[in-house]
């Protein structure tokens, strides 16, 4: 568990580039709605570098996971992590295996190319996020392992560091032998699990809503998703919606369903409101269902805790509302009432499914805000995307009045109600500074003796602790932060929000002089 929490830190370094690609390609349909570059340069250069950024996603997996997982996260493993990537895309691309076992991939057609297809082999291209996944922790473990290694004098040049990227090449040529045999067997399971949903239409992404919600207090979602958003199987649903214009040409230019970007009718291949279905539905949700959520936990709370909750609730709506981020709301009833939290699961399910019933689509390089939906406005793919703002104050309303009658009616100890602590004069509160919360978070985890590693990823404070016994979650709520969580005996996370970066700089500043391995210092 301690692994798969690094690796889903590691993965947000390659993640976060994501809305690099939605900010430029998003403004670059605003100039050139029709043409999509065609008719305005400026434009075109900014959708072709935003499509820059996603052509080349398991590139960038690849380098941010074996840079997130290295011990002091040295650009020998990032290099490590690029070559790794090539090798095992050049060994098993699809051409290279067309000639390892003879087959000419022009002359294939009728059922002979569609079996080539279900083999996955076109799918080890640039874009491949898993097989980006899989190099990346390669090059971080080589790194490791290897980054120390001395080698006899004639050899020492390449001792240490210098070692790394030449072991990294050797294990790629094992991992791509592997894969060789795997590969085939994985993309069909996932093909088939994929092609299960998508054949399930609207219902299908709506299962697909619900679980992506479910699986977020472990961080698996991470591995839903890049079944559905990205270009592991050929979903790619981020991908091709950002494309846009290059989408459609494809569709036109379709003559089968292999060729097909979207979904093939038997004559045609549909895109429009059907490239997005897997998005789409979360903007009601994190824009206007959590808002709405949080409204009703501020007014249900205790009346001498209104204020403290007041800013707690109106930080992690705003976020919610503005880029997606929801886990501040969600953490903050996901333990204490997860009745609720399960409703939201439900909740976001019949979102995801109705805006995919009605093919109303929008798209996101990050997550289901305002910013994205804004941006993405001009899409060509974009359908009907503002009755995704009507159907959110629907949905907004439903939230409001079932979480505001639930609560009381089932007693449940949402923020501000019950035992919850309350943050007594100076200590640390929603308007507090890093320094403070950290200093808070410190003293609640049994003191700087008591961390052994200290890490983060997007939202939350991960730390592993010497003594269990000594971590006091009541002081660590002290800091008015969104929630904790105790994965493990010793493993303690502590959710802050977005800001959880300088939260982080703050508290390792502060436990920089003691033994405490401090974010990446940790083999996974």
């Amino acid at each position: 568990m301690q692994g798969l929490q690094r690796l889903g830190r590691a993965l947000m370094g390659a993640v976060a580039v994501m809305p690099v690609a939605a900010i430029l390609m998003g403004i670059g349909y605003w100039l050139d709605p029709t043409g999509w570059g065609a008719d305005n340069t400026a434009a075109a250069v900014l959708i072709t570098s935003g499509a820059a950024i996603l052509d080349n996603l398991g590139w960038i997996f690849a380098v941010a996971i074996a840079f997130g997982l290295a011990k002091d996260s040295n650009g020998a493993a990032a290099l490590s992590g690029f070559i790794g990537y090539a090798t095992v895309t050049k060994l098993i691309g699809e051409k290279a295996v067309a000639g390892y076992q003879g087959v000419d991939l022009e002359k294939l057609e009728g059922a002979a190319k569609l079996d080539w297809v279900s083999h996955g082999w076109g799918a080890v291209n640039d874009k491949n996020v898993l097989i980006g996944i899989l190099v990346g922790i390669l090059a971080s473990w080589v790194y490791n392992r290897f980054h120390k290694t001395k080698l006899p004098d004639a050899l020492a040049f390449f001792s240490g560091r210098r070692l790394v990227p030449i072991m990294t090449a050797l294990l790629s040529i094992v991992l791509a032998g592997i894969l060789y045999f795997v590969w085939p067997l994985v993309y069909n399971a996932l093909f088939n699990f994929g092609e299960w949903i998508q054949g399930m239409g609207a219902i299908g992404a709506g299962i697909y809503g619900v679980v992506n919600r479910l699986l977020i207090p472990t961080g698996l979602h991470h591995a839903l998703n890049s079944i559905f958003w990205f270009d592991v199987i050929g979903i790619n649903d981020i991908g091709k919606f950002l494309a846009g214009g290059e989408t459609i040409a494809a569709a036109q230019a379709a003559t089968d369903a292999a060729s097909c970007p979207g979904i093939w009718n038997g004559a045609s291949c549909e895109v429009v409101g059907v490239v997005g279905r897997y998005q789409a539905g979360f903007f009601p949700v994190m824009m206007f269902g959590l808002p709405a959520a949080a409204l009703a936990m501020f007014l249900r709370a205790d009346s001498k805790r209104k204020k403290t909750v007041g800013s707690l609730m109106f930080a992690g709506a705003l976020a919610s509302f503005f880029t997606g981020v929801t886990e501040p709301l969600e953490f903050a009833f996901m333990f204490v009432a997860p009745l609720l939290y399960v409703v939201h699961a439900l909740l976001t399910g019949i979102s995801v499914a109705i805006a995919a019933a009605m093919q109303w689509t929008a798209g996101f390089g990050f997550s289901a805000g305002f910013v994205d939906m804004f941006l993405s406005a001009q899409n060509p793919l974009a359908n009907n995307w503002w009755m995704l703002l009507l159907m959110g104050l629907v949905v907004g309303g439903v939230y409001f009045a079932v979480f505001y009658f639930l609560i009381p009616l089932l007693n449940l100890k949402t923020p501000g109600r019950g035992d919850e602590v309350e943050a007594s004069e100076g200590e640390a509160s929603g308007d507090a500074g890093s320094e403070a919360i950290a200093d808070q978070v410190i003293k609640g985890l049994g003191g700087a003796g008591n961390i052994e590693t200290l890490d983060y990823c997007a939202t939350r404070l991960r730390t592993i602790v010497k003594d269990p016994s000594l971590v006091d979650e009541a002081a660590i709520k002290k800091a008015q932060v969104a929630g904790v969580i105790r994965p493990s005996q010793k493993a303690v996370q502590v959710v802050v929000g977005p800001h959880v970066q300088f939260v982080y700089d703050a508290a390792a500043d502060m436990l920089k002089d003691g033994e405490t391995a401090l974010h990446g210092e940790q083999e996974i």
